[in-house]
């Protein structure tokens, strides 16, 4: 932690775990054996704030991992959970998200007469929104921290 501290002036604000013995690390499925017996392949866990693992990203030992799409799926989890809607493939912040789906026949009515009011969407399964203002807010003080 001093180290990366040293080298970038970033504190991290979390604990980093010891694993002399690499017990944690088989446990997770970090081992690559049929690289290495000792050596962690690149493992990104995104744990909320409830202790649950929302992602798991590996990476092969000698392909580095890309930030970007790192802060990128925490943002998107973020917008899902504050918007109770979903996110489409490549989406980015400030982006339409993906509206869930009606769980009545009325309510898909209801959305495909949306649908061809505001040009919002595809079918009444496929249609989007503008996310909240409260939840573009959050996630840009997320991102001063």
């Amino acid at each position: 932690m001093y180290d990366i501290f040293c080298r970038t002036g970033v504190r991290v604000s979390f604990p980093i775990i010891a694993d002399r013995n690499g017990e944690i690390a088989r446990k997770y499925g970090m081992i690559a054996n049929d690289i290495s017996n000792t050596e962690t392949v690149r493992n990104v866990y995104i744990i909320d704030d409830k202790g649950i693992v929302r992602t798991i990203l590996i990476y092969p030992m000698n392909v580095g991992r890309f930030i970007p799409e790192i802060i990128r799926i925490v943002q998107a989890l973020q917008m899902t959970d504050c918007t109770k809607a979903s996110t489409g493939a490549n989406w980015l912040p400030n982006q339409p998200v993906i509206e869930p789906m009606p769980r009545t026949f009325k309510g898909l009515e209801e959305r495909v007469e949306y649908i061809n009011k505001n040009r919002n969407g595809q079918t009444w399964y496929l249609s989007f929104k503008e996310p909240e203002e409260k939840c573009i807010q959050g996630q840009e003080k997320e991102c001063k921290k």
